[in-house]
């Protein structure tokens, strides 16, 4: 088995030290950073991604996984930045103003991250007005709405409002999800695109860019 290949098994069974020191040994060896993070890190994260949409693995085990997907990238930022390496895409994901829900923003988030983008968390509890600050000091490619609560879905659609408002509509995709949320609620409300899972949503954030 190459590097890479053993990089992505470290990576999906969440072993940092196994991923740290093949990170090392890949560039000792003249692998390039940006295939060590490709074809390693980022390869076995979608591939933990799918398992997980499949429900062959839970969120315990994708939280491992990105642990030791975070070290490794730490890792080799350095030597990505010296190549001039740019992230993907870049994404805003937050939950909406009056729900304080994080677990499902934070698996997105990871997912994301494991898509190769570069991600702006603005946690939970955000105002219209800090998505709208967000988009314009960030310009992001996709903005991702969390909301967990049917009490809470409602500040999807005044987001949206808000964004359109802002006259930003047109510079972003956004997306929505969360346990009450549904397809025909993201058309009703004028949203881009909605994914019932964490994978799924890094699916159709990477197909809008």
């Amino acid at each position: 088995m190459s590097t890479v290949e053993s990089l992505s098994e470290a990576v999906q069974a969440g072993r940092v030290k196994e991923v740290l020191a093949l990170i090392e040994s890949g560039l000792a060896e003249g692998i390039p950073a940006q295939d060590l993070l490709d074809q390693g890190l980022l390869k076995g994260m979608s591939l933990l991604g799918v398992r997980f949409k499949n429900n062959e693995v839970f969120v315990p085990e994708v939280l491992i996984a990105a642990r030791a997907l975070n070290k490794g990238t730490e890792l080799l930022k350095p030597r990505l930045i010296e190549a001039g390496v740019a992230a993907k895409g870049k994404a805003v994901i937050g939950t909406v103003q009056g729900d304080l829900h994080d677990i499902g923003k934070n698996l997105v988030k990871m997912m994301l991250e494991g898509s190769g983008f570069e991600v702006v968390d603005l946690g939970v509890d955000v105002s219209d007005q800090r998505f709208v600050e967000a988009i314009t000091a960030n310009a992001p490619n996709v903005v991702c709405l969390s909301a967990l609560l049917t009490t809470t879905m409602g500040q999807q659609r005044s987001v949206v409002e808000s964004v359109v408002a802002a006259g930003l509509r047109d510079k972003v995709k956004i997306l929505v999800g969360g346990a009450p949320v549904t397809a025909g609620f993201c058309t009703e409300i004028g949203a881009d695109g909605y994914a019932p899972d964490a994978a799924s949503a890094a699916d159709l954030a990477t197909s809008f860019l």
